[in-house]
Parts: C-alpha cells; sequence; structure tokens
C-alpha cells in the first residue's frame, strides 16, 4: 500500500482571501483544479484537502524546528545558543508569507543567525564553550556573547 501526497497552489489565492471553511471556497477551488486537471486524474485522487493559513502557535514550532539543527552544530563546539522572544518574533513577522507559507524561515534564518554567527566565529568573537543570544535592536539582529554567571 502506498499514500502519496500531492501540493498544489491552484486556488490559493481564493484560500488567501477566504476561510477554506467558509461556504462555497472549496466549490470554486475544485473548480479550478477542474480547470487545470483532466477529470481521469481528478477521479484517481480519494481525498483532496484545503488547508489553512498557519497561526502564530505553529509558526512558532517551524522556527523551533529549523533553529535545532544550527543549535545542534554549534554545540558540536559546545557553543549554546539562545534567541530572545523578540528575535522569535522578529523571525516569525519576516519569514511568514501568507502567500508562500514559512517557506522563506529557513533561507531568513540563515542570512540574518547563521550569517552572523559564522563571521563572529571566524572573527574569534565567540568560540567554543560560549553561549550566545541572539536579539534584535534597532530593527537588526546581532549576536552577543552571553555573560557567564559568576558564582
Amino acid at each position: 500500500n502506498t499514500i502519496v501526497i500531492m501540493t498544489s497552489n491552484l486556488g490559493s489565492h481564493l484560500l488567501l482571501e477566504h476561510d477554506p471553511d467558509q461556504e462555497g471556497v472549496r466549490e470554486k477551488v475544485m473548480a479550478r483544479l477542474q480547470e487545470h486537471f483532466r477529470p481521469e486524474f481528478l477521479n484517481r485522487i480519494d481525498e483532496i484537502v484545503l488547508f489553512h493559513r498557519l497561526d502564530p502557535s505553529q509558526i512558532r514550532r517551524i522556527i523551533d524546528i529549523q533553529l535545532e539543527g544550527l543549535k545542534k552544530r554549534l554545540l558540536e563546539r559546545d557553543i549554546t545558543l539562545e534567541l530572545s522572544d523578540n528575535a522569535i518574533g522578529a523571525l516569525a513577522l519576516e519569514g511568514y508569507d501568507p502567500a508562500f507559507g514559512a517557506r522563506p524561515l529557513k533561507r531568513l534564518i540563515q542570512r540574518k543567525v547563521e550569517n552572523e554567527l559564522a563571521k563572529q566565529l571566524l572573527d574569534g568573537e565567540i568560540g567554543d564553550g560560549d553561549t550566545v543570544r541572539v536579539d534584535v535592536e534597532n530593527g537588526e539582529f546581532v549576536a552577543h556573547r552571553a555573560q557567564p554567571v559568576s558564582q
């Protein structure tokens, strides 16, 4: 047995303008599919699911997932990465687009967080054993070595 999942942007403009649960939206999306695909193809599909926009908690979860890989790579150098709530909020705001979903997030994290960390590693501003905190200051992502807690 096999499950095949296919995605399409056909009718996505309708979903941007209306809630997928709104009466008539499903019929309009189905009409777009019927205009584009042959009936023989559509008849072989068991279920067509209309997706909803991501809510803030889902976007936050996607950010966490994207950051996990970076955090694991940094832990190989015993570097701990922390992001402020402001930084996470800025990633959510800049990295989510209603038309494209969360696709831009990965590139944004690479551009704004990873590249800054790589520069600081190369410049010796951060190194093995450090804790690095990423925040937003004056609209820009910044990374600082966290001050060790004195005992």
